[in-house]
């Protein structure tokens, strides 16, 4: 029966049944006594019933005889016979249930006896699975399952306490309880009545009513959170409610309202409730005044007390802390003594208020202007109490809030009944102590009270609270005991003993006032009429309280009772007061931090020897870090060498850190970050705290001996020294985790199995793991003016990992003007805590991050947002400081740069005076439009209250707009970016939208006032903008490790003093990457799909006529296919256009990043198309020319043939005639005189060949043509046979050249005439390449092909207008290679003639002719071998041809699929890494003085290893030749459909079908066709055969074939299209001659990844020989200067470079070691270089000597950007 809780109720009384039930009088049948017999069987005796159960019956009777037992009842009837037995047990009975039992004795011999009956009722199943359904504080609902039997009531009863409450009889399964008491447990029992009577045994459960808290909890939403309780983190986070006005639509809505308006201090936080009671009936236009007077039952809303109690019991430590902190800024009340009213105990609050400092002014400090600051549960002050006894009609809260305020500055600290919500009954709130605290501005005229004083208000009545009651009896100088009515007992007030004074006080005006009572309590405590205060029936409040507050002001002035809240906890202790500091985890804390900061005397001091690493050290270090980007030191020392100098200054440094030992503090704090999280977290507060208070003392005594120090002008050193004092004085725990910073990189500095570096290593994840949890992380030193990079970068590593992958981030960031607020905005705008006390402004950057709730982060696009605090710019302390200016705009570019949306702090109205201001953010919002970055911003003018100041300061945005865009001017001129006119130009920006007005902070006068609630709301509308605009954000957020690198890059940007041209990014160059490597597979594609489009059109264009005869000419046809290929290239062109178009759309992969780079890759898209025609169409023009030159020749060819085939005939028909059978030595001797005879009948007018020459002439004149007359006399000056005999060599014209040429070879000072000379040897090498492929191809020679040489030259020439050059360099260099080509070309153009020589071709036949006339003469079958024949010599060479065409660009996308090919700078890591594993000097030298040499046999060498296997290629060829075999078998199907009557028209379908795909040779063709007796039906099917067995020998051609051998055979050179990919536009660095790796051939920029020393580039000292060290990207920030040919031999500085090379950037080493890899090479052949060019070795820094492998590796990658 039991289940769950439930238990089965038992007595003894219900054991057995009633006796006259259970005991039944035995009788026969007929109910007569039958006498004894000698067959007689005596019936059964008496019958016992042992048990009755609710499914068994248990009979006890006499034994000695069988028994037959029979039962029933309405519903059931069986019986059961048992051998003798005294006990009979029926078991499967119904429960509840009437049964009849009919007992017989069988004797042995089968006689009976009489049967003896009786009726039991079974137990009645009682109630089964009781469940409770609701609980609440005063009622609970349960219900039950319906048992067996027919039930005519249940009986449910509930106890407390062993006592019955009250018992209720219930027709249905279930019954909701009421007016129960709450959280008290009750006992429930149900038990069951049949309809016969009979009632169950009990079912017990209990179930505990809920308490008022637990009610209210579950009313809130927060029943989870009593136990898990609020954290920061979660109440900080950014959520649906953040961004919305929503208001509360249900209790569950309120304390996240409350909190939000509370975090962000607004004062109107307590007045919240939900839509749903406060709706109005305002819109009901009749008139029903019942209506009118029902007022709303304030039952229905929550008090803000209760709330703000369940807010407080439902928070960890620092969330209280932060309320109570966030209340006392409202001027709110907080609370002293939390009460709980489930546990019935109160905690005092004494953590909760640790953190509220407060500054005021007492009387005593009026005339000296100072002030207290001081954290207010140390400060010493008197505590006035305010109690009620009993009901009281004057309403205390409200009576305290009128003296507190005065009637200019009244204010609601306590919640009172004519508060909104405030009469509501307080459910949890009872007993709750509240405190504030009065506090003097030093104004005799303002201040209520010259003294500060602590004002406490106890909630309820002193009856029900007495422990809070005598807790402030013993902790206050005075307590106030409001009552209406006194007992004249009143032993709660008269059987104190208290030092603090009693005042009664009484409002006179109630009905229930007793004044015999006031008097008997008022003796017995002792109390004169000071001490009593009554409200008289004819005196207002404003009258009553001008008493109070003069007595409370007496009581101020004379009490010498002042308590600390700290010493109030010990009294707490004895009054069993639980205090919120008691927990272990806060004591350890606690005590952890204290030994951290009980040694400091002297800040400075303990700051040298407690915190070392960030001195002195740190800041040399800085110096070196920023002198090694700027080099302004340098003077005319070698560059190199001063940068290896300032390297090993940096490293004595770092060892000089690492000889420190880790101090007694810093081990301490590093151990106590390194506990459980909680603890962690106290110990942090606790040490912020106390750092505060000794920083705090400091700065105080220090600001009295300025003052004292001012009064005389003698004391200007003195002064001087405070002020620095002053400035280097604060000290929090941003310098401790500066420290472990500087501890942890000079670690990283050791070698990487040091002792000390492991046990640093685990420091980054701390730092991780604070940031998590929401505490700032300090981003730049402040001190320093510098970031510890390595220490920032591996914290965010450690953050990334500690977060779910690919997590998003947003950051805001807030610059202006120092001492404006900008922490304060931060900090109401997000409810967090940057450090705003201790008379200290934020120095340098402080980052914080802040979660997004999962139901929003869709929506923004991100999961966490950074927010970023910065220190003022224009600070007085830096404003001495020669680069003041430098600093700001550092720090303003890093962060702006950091952001995606900035906030422009400017505290004040009149916007003329913001230019310095401006002018450093518009520097910095330009820097990041020139590097792609996009951030948005919004001007934020604090102090305006006036509600028209947007209306009335449309002047002063169109002002501020002028002056922006005059700042943006000034910034573009120095950026020299002139480009952009306006500050729109720069960013998206608008007056109207980008300009936020925000009142003032403090309504009234501090210290009594509280923050403005117009300041709150216009905080919240901007932070709601900010969230928007991340929203509505185009490009996607990054991602921690993408913040990370923006940190990175843009700190190492704006060391050196150019900005824009200094910067580097990684993102960026991934973002690059991706483009090009995405670009490259478009332009392949495009390329690959002309490829195969011309090889289809060439196919088409050979096979045009040779079969039958055309119904067009060539020049149609020609037009044709020209014109598809113009669509064909029209529609790939818009596809890579639109392919462009889609990518920049994307929001992944920072896209808008490379924005600026979109234009050079249409242009090269464009320019790609514009490329592709001129190829394709000179390609189609030289075949159809080629072709059309061949029809004559065909037609001479088809002539023979078929005059042979005609005599060949005659000559069968003669022999046959014979009447002899003629051998084959007689048919031979026959054939060869037919042959000799037809041969000399035949006409063969010989093919004159033409004289390429005088072709080649004409387009060379026709070239130059526009050159000017001049270029007629130099061509007439040399013969064109007699050019190109000797090698290229020229000359300088001139005795002055000449010299001037001289004197550059003597000091390798490259002139003009050297670089024209290696013009034209790159342009002479690739015209030969361009020639031989010509060559190769064995075509006839055509016109276009010394067109595209010419144009070649020109191009190259067009790309090397760097160098000058005259017309007689271009015309001599385009007669050499015209020379050249014309003679190849003429050999190509005569062999080719020779090749198809008529004559020479009908006498390759002869011999197939031979065996087809004694085959046809024999009349032999020659299906077979003519199948054979037309697959060996027609079939096969034309699927080789086609397999050799199509292989190529298959080899090109395979390799272009490889890392290596996939984009430029990849090639070119690639190839530099391959440099540097192999480590040979002739590798070196060959790459960098012959790089085009090197690259393309490497390009070659890659080729050749890729493939060398076979595999790749075989599978190509082999998917080329099934392509092939499938085509020719089609057809030879589909010509055996057409039934074709003879071989001739069979051979043509088939020829048809082929034609587009295969080029049959012609002549093959037509020897086949000549003597063909085969039938078509039996030609189709062994040539089936055939071209099966062609397919297997042509696969294992393929696979026996070498690579090499393929790869010369191929009309696609793949190393050639590769080699045009990789090497790009051939731009080599003006200074060290590193090949570009812009992307796109239509780039504006020229860039490489990984400049070399010039020393590499041959360059020498002039006056020592010694190979030069200086690399072009430590130079071009230097004060160098360099000397070349386009500066007309005079020095240029190498700053200025891009006014003489405009189209290079050249940005400066993203980090010192980005340039270590050539560093490690010339250290390495520093004597080989030098020998190879003639030189001295170079004087090597000493740092070069240094560098490993494995840096010169990494260097390899960090250059390239490869992860």
């Amino acid at each position: 029966m039991a289940e769950n809780v439930t238990t089965m109720e038992s007595s003894e009384d219900e054991d057995f049944y009633d006796a006259s039930e259970s005991f039944l009088d035995v009788h026969d049948e007929e109910g007569t006594d039958t006498p004894p017999q000698s067959d007689y069987v005596p019936p059964i005796g008496e019958i016992t019933v042992l048990s009755a159960g609710q499914e068994a019956v248990s009979l006890g009777l006499r034994v000695g005889y069988k028994l037959q037992v029979d039962y029933s009842c309405d519903t059931q009837r069986s019986s059961i016979i048992m051998e003798d037995n005294s006990t009979v047990e029926v078991e499967g009975l119904n429960p509840g249930t009437e049964y009849t039992f009919s007992i017989i004795r069988i004797a042995g011999n089968g006689n009976r006896s009489k049967a003896a009956s009786l009726r039991v009722f079974t137990e009645p199943s009682p109630p089964v699975h009781i469940a409770v359904d609701e609980v609440s504080s005063e009622s609970l609902s349960l219900h039950w399952d319906i048992p067996a039997g027919e039930v005519e009531c249940y009986i449910v009863t509930w106890c407390s306490e062993g006592e019955i409450v009250q018992e209720l009889t219930t027709d249905t399964n279930n019954l909701t309880l009421s007016d129960l008491k709450p959280g008290v447990c009750y006992s429930l029992q149900v038990s069951v009545k049949l309809r016969n009577g009979k009632r169950s045994k009990s079912t017990v459960t209990s179930a505990h009513t809920k308490t008022q808290l637990e009610r209210l909890l579950e009313d809130l939403g927060l029943e989870r959170h009593y136990t898990e309780k609020l954290s920061l983190s979660r109440v900080l986070q950014i959520d649906k409610r953040t961004i919305s006005d929503e208001p509360a639509k249900c209790n569950a809505d309120l304390p996240w309202y409350f909190l939000k308006k509370l975090m962000m201090v607004n004062v109107t936080a307590r007045n919240v409730k939900c839509t749903s009671v406060c709706e109005s009936t305002c819109g009901d236009a009749q008139l029903d005044v019942d209506q009118l007077v029902k007022n709303i039952n304030s039952g229905d809303m929550l008090n803000p007390l209760d709330i703000i109690t369940a807010l407080f019991l439902c928070s960890d430590g620092f969330v209280q802390q932060e309320m109570a902190l966030k209340m006392s800024m409202c001027q709110f009340s907080v609370p002293l003594l939390l009460p709980n009213c489930g546990t019935k105990q109160c905690t005092l609050m004494l953590w909760a208020m640790r953190d509220i400092v407060k500054k005021y002014r007492p009387q005593s400090l009026l005339e000296s202007k100072g002030f207290i600051e001081d954290r207010i549960v140390v400060s010493e002050l008197p505590m006035i109490s305010f109690v009620r006894l009993g009901e009281c009609s004057m309403s205390k809260s409200e009576i305290l809030n009128k003296l507190l305020c005065n009637s200019q500055q009244y204010y609601d600290t306590f919640v009172h009944h004519n508060m909104e919500c405030g009469d509501s009954p307080r459910r949890i709130s009872n007993g709750l102590t509240e405190i504030t605290w009065y506090l003097p501005c030093g104004n005799k005229n303002m201040d209520i009270f010259s003294e500060p004083v602590a004002v406490a208000n106890l909630r309820g009545d002193i009856a029900s609270c007495e422990t809070q009651f005598y807790f402030l009896c013993q902790t206050s100088a005075a307590v106030f005991v409001f009552f209406d009515t006194l007992d004249s007992e009143c032993e709660l007030l008269t059987n104190l003993h208290t030092k603090s004074q009693i005042f009664l006080v009484g409002n006179h005006q109630s009905h229930r006032f007793n004044k015999d009572a006031l008097i008997k309590v008022a003796a017995k405590l002792g109390l004169t009429n000071t001490n009593i205060l009554l409200k008289a029936k004819h005196m207002n409040d404003a009258e009553f309280v001008k008493h109070l507050r003069k007595t409370v002001s007496n009581v101020v002035e004379n009490s010498k009772i002042k308590m600390r809240i700290e010493q109030m906890a010990d009294i707490a202790h004895e009054l069993g007061i639980w205090v919120d500091e008691d927990s272990s985890e806060c004591q350890t804390a606690k005590a952890n931090a204290d030994a951290i900061t009980a040694g400091i005397q002297d800040i400075l001091k303990y700051k040298d020897t407690k915190l070392p690493l960030q001195g002195q050290i740190w800041k040399d270090l800085t110096c070196l870090e920023k002198e090694e980007f700027r080099l302004r030191n340098v003077g005319s020392e070698n560059i190199e060498k001063y940068k290896s100098d300032l390297q090993v200054q940096k490293n004595n440094l770092r060892k000089k850190q690492n000889t420190y030992d880790i101090s007694d503090a810093m081990a301490c704090f590093i151990k106590a970050i390194s506990s459980p999280g909680i603890e962690r977290c106290y110990f942090l507060k606790w040490l912020r705290m106390n750092l505060d208070n000794v920083s705090r003392e400091k700065l105080s005594g220090l600001r009295e001996q300025y003052k004292k120090k001012c009064k005389d002008s003698k004391n200007k050193e003195e002064i001087k020294e405070i002020d620095r004092q002053l400035s280097n004085s604060s000290l929090g725990t941003e310098h401790f985790f500066r420290e472990m910073g500087q501890i942890y990189e000079a670690s990283v500095s050791l070698p990487e199995r040091n002792r000390s570096r492991l046990q640093f290593r685990h420091l980054p994840k701390l730092c991780a793991q604070l940031l998590l949890d929401g505490f700032p992380l300090e981003l730049v030193d402040g001190d320093a003016s510098n970031i510890p990079l390595r220490w920032v970068s591996d914290v965010l590593s450690q953050l990334n990992d500690l977060v779910p992958p690919e997590s998003k981030i947003r950051v805001a960031t807030v610059l202006g003007v120092q001492s404006t607020g900008k922490s304060t905005l931060l900090n109401t705008m997000f409810g967090v805590q940057f450090a705003v006390s201790s008379g200290r402004c934020t120095r340098g950057a402080f980052m914080l991050l802040i979660r997004i709730d999962e139901d929003v982060k869709k929506a923004l696009k991100c999961d966490f947002m950074m927010i970023i605090d910065t220190e003022g710019l224009k600070s007085p302390e830096l404003a001495q400081l020669d680069n003041s200016h430098e600093h700001d705009n550092e720090l303003a570019t890093l962060v702006v740069g950091l952001s995606d949306i900035t906030i422009i702090n400017i505290a004040m109205e009149n916007s003329t005076e913001m230019k310095d201001i401006l002018q450093i953010v518009v520097h910095a919002f330009l820097r990041m439009k020139e590097v792609g970055k996009k951030p948005k911003c919004q001007f934020v003018h604090q102090n305006v209250s006036d509600v028209s100041a947007h209306e009335k300061n449309l002047r002063d945005r169109k002002l501020l707009l002028q002056q922006l865009n005059e700042m943006t001017q000034v910034a573009a001129k120095m950026e020299q970016k002139e480009e952009n006119k306006s500050f729109t130009d720069v960013m998206e920006y608008s007056p109207d939208t980008g300009n936020w007005y925000i009142p003032g902070l403090w309504n009234g006068n501090p210290p009594m006032a509280p923050v403005n609630a117009g300041y709150s709301e216009a905080v919240y509308e901007l932070k709601k903008n900010i969230i928007q605009t991340f929203g509505g954000c185009e490009s996607s957020a990054n991602d921690i490790l993408d913040f990370a690198e923006w940190t990175k890059s843009l700190w190492n940007a704006v060391k050196h003093e150019n900005f824009i041209f200094s910067f580097r990014n990684s993102l960026v160059a991934d973002a690059y990457m991706r483009l090009c490597t995405e670009f490259n597979k478009w332009e392949w594609e495009f390329k690959k799909e002309m490829y195969t489009w011309v090889t289809g059109a060439e196919t088409k264009i050979s096979n045009f006529g040779k079969i039958k005869s055309e119904t067009r000419d060539m020049s149609e046809f020609l037009s044709d296919l020209k014109s598809e290929a113009c669509t064909v290239l029209s529609e790939w062109e818009t596809k890579i256009l639109e392919n462009l178009k889609k990518y920049f759309k994307q929001t992944e992969g920072h896209v808008y990043l490379v924005e600026g780079y979109r234009e050079d890759f249409a242009n090269s898209a464009k320019s790609l198309r514009r490329e592709m025609e001129s190829s394709v169409i000179n390609q189609l023009t030289a075949a159809a020319d080629i072709r059309q030159g061949m029809t004559e020749i065909d037609r001479i060819k088809d002539n023979h043939t078929t005059e042979l085939e005609g005599r060949v005939c005659a000559l069968i028909e003669q022999c046959r005639g014979k009447k002899i059978k003629m051998t084959d030595r007689q048919l031979d001797r026959e054939f060869d005189k037919m042959w000799t005879k037809t041969v000399k009948d035949l006409s063969f007018s010989k093919q004159n060949a033409t004289n390429v020459s005088v072709s080649v002439s004409y387009y060379l004149r026709a070239n130059l043509s526009r050159k000017g007359s001049h270029v007629c006399e130099l061509l007439d000056k040399k013969s064109l046979q007699d050019c190109g005999l000797v090698p290229f060599k020229y000359t300088a014209e001139g005795l002055y050249n000449k010299f001037k040429h001289t004197f550059s070879r003597w000091f390798n000072i490259e002139d003009h005439v050297m670089a024209l000379q290696n013009i034209a040897d790159c342009v002479i090498a690739e015209c030969t390449a361009f020639i031989s492929e010509k060559m190769e191809r064995k075509n006839n020679y055509h016109n276009t092909y010394i067109q595209e040489i010419l144009h070649k030259i020109d191009e190259r020439l067009q790309s090397s207008k760097d160098a000058k050059r005259d017309i007689e360099f271009e015309v001599s260099l385009k007669q050499h290679i015209c020379g050249v080509a014309a003679r190849q070309f003429q050999k190509m153009h005569e062999d080719f003639l020779r090749d198809n020589d008529p004559y020479r071709c009908l006498n390759q036949n002869k011999e197939k002719y031979r065996a087809d006339f004694k085959d046809v003469f024999h009349e032999r079958d020659q299906c077979q071998k003519k199948a054979e024949e037309f697959t060996n010599r027609c079939l096969r060479p034309a699927v080789e041809d086609f397999v050799s065409r199509s292989l190529g660009p298959d080899i090109v996308g395979e390799m272009q699929s490889r890392f290596e090919f996939s984009t430029r700078m990849h090639f070119q890591y690639s190839v530099l890494l391959d440099l540097l594993s192999k480590n040979d000097f002739e590798d070196y030298q060959s790459f960098i003085c012959s790089y085009e040499d090197y690259v393309n046999k490497w390009i070659c060498d890659r080729v050749l290893e890729h493939f060398s296997k076979g595999s790749t290629t075989y599978e190509s060829e082999d998917r080329h030749l099934q392509s092939s075999i499938k085509s020719i078998n089609d057809a030879i199907n589909r010509a055996k459909k057409e039934k074709s009557g003879n071989m001739k028209e069979f051979i043509e379908d088939v020829f048809q079908e082929l034609s587009g795909k295969l080029v049959i040779p012609k002549d093959a063709l037509g020897a086949f066709m000549i003597l063909n007796n085969a039938t078509p039906e039996q030609f189709a099917h062994w040539l089936t055969v055939c071209v099966k067995d062609m397919a297997e020998a042509l696969r294992k051609t393929f696979k026996e074939t070498d690579i090499q051998l393929k790869l010369k055979k191929l009309h696609v050179k793949p190393q050639k299209e590769l080699f045009t990919k990789v090497i790009g536009c051939g731009k080599l660095c003006p200074f060290c001659k590193a090949p570009c790796e812009a992307g796109g051939k239509e780039h504006k920029e020229h860039c490489t990844s990984l400049h070399r020393p010039e020393g590499l580039g041959k360059y020498r000292w002039t006056w020592t020989e010694k190979l030069v060290t200086d690399i072009c990207t430590s130079l071009v920030v230097s004060d160098a200067s360099f000397c070349c040919n386009e500066t007309n031999g005079e020095y240029h500085p190498y700053k200025n470079y891009i006014k003489i090379f405009p189209d290079w950037k050249i940005a400066p080493d993203g980090s010192l070691q980005a340039s270590d890899y050539w560093k490690y090479v010339l250290a390495k052949f520093n004597k080989e270089f030098a020998e190879a060019y003639g030189a001295e070795p170079a004087d090597i820094p000493a740092t070069w000597n240094d560098i490993t492998y494995k840096q010169a590796e990494d260097s390899l990658k960090e250059s390239f950007n490869i992860k």
